[in-house]
């Protein structure tokens, strides 16, 4: 089995059938499963995968499990010599997974790799990073970016060049690939992640155990960026957000970092609340 194909999905059926129809429609030289991982999705996506793509392999939570307990699920029954994390809202172009099967024969330090992520109109969706320093990150939380966009240039890797093969820190997880190899030695992503730095912390992971964190841009893949995220109220991405910086803190960083962080995050959301009444209008995302 050349390739494991694994989507988490939450309340985005429509993403999710496109999704696979056009896996189905554009990969044909290759030997590669599906797994889709549902966390009780209250718009029919389960009943959906049942019934139009019977082929697809489906675990059906009755909760939320997260997006690294989900994938852990399906990495554990993976038999792909690559394992690729796929978010719903992608969609593949002829060859994607051809082309990317074949990257990663030829570059055996590859651990993980992404490949060239664009909008549906061609642009490029930024999604290479430095890895999360302390003062970007606390930078992020008292919301200075909203004020001074070019404070997390360095961090956001405002110069990469999306043209050129380059090892990097972090990619995005919404089109992520790993090396069987890496599954063997490391398993899958850590658990105390309920949504995002899982794939970050997993990155820092693969590269401590000497493999290389890569990015190509001679495969493409049209990103929707955030569709299961546009269901979740703002509130409670902070709260993901915040969760899951802080245990990317206390596991990676000194102590006086993670507590100066957690001491910060109330400053922030009274920020927040005070910016929201006032009507600011952000000149940054982050």
């Amino acid at each position: 089995m050349d390739l494991t194909i694994i989507t988490v999905t939450w309340n985005v059926k429509d993403f999710v059938r496109d999704n696979f129809k056009n896996i189905y429609e554009n990969t044909k030289n290759i030997e590669f499963e599906i797994y889709a991982v549902d966390n009780d999705s209250k718009d029919g996506t389960a009943e959906m995968i049942r019934n139009e793509f019977p082929n697809v392999h489906l675990i059906a939570n009755n909760y939320n499990a997260g997006f690294a307990k989900a994938n852990n699920q399906a990495i554990k029954l993976a038999k792909g010599r690559y394992i690729l994390l796929l978010n719903p809202d992608m969609r593949v172009l002829p060859e994607t997974f051809e082309k990317m099967v074949k990257w990663m024969d030829k570059h055996k330090n590859a651990g993980v790799a992404g490949c060239h992520l664009i909008k549906e109109n061609g642009e490029t969706v930024p999604h290479v990073r430095r890895y999360p320093k302390f003062l970007d990150q606390l930078a992020i939380v008292l919301k200075l970016p909203h004020i001074f966009p070019s404070i997390l240039n360095n961090y956001l890797y405002k110069d990469f060049d999306y043209n050129k093969e380059a090892i990097v820190d972090s990619i995005r997880g919404s089109f992520f690939m790993i090396r069987r190899e890496v599954i063997e030695k490391l398993g899958g992503l850590d658990e105390r992640y309920f949504i995002w730095f899982e794939e970050v912390d997993y990155c820092k992971q693969v590269k401590n155990a000497g493999f290389e964190i890569m990015y190509t841009p001679e495969v493409k893949c049209v990103d929707f960026v955030g569709a299961s995220f546009a269901l979740v109220k703002r509130g409670k991405t902070q709260e993901y957000f915040c969760d899951s910086m802080l245990k990317y803190f206390k596991k990676w960083h000194s102590t006086w970092q993670y507590f100066i962080l957690k001491l910060a995050w109330p400053i922030g959301i009274g920020i927040t609340i005070i910016g929201a009444k006032l009507n600011f209008k952000t000149k940054a995302k982050t």
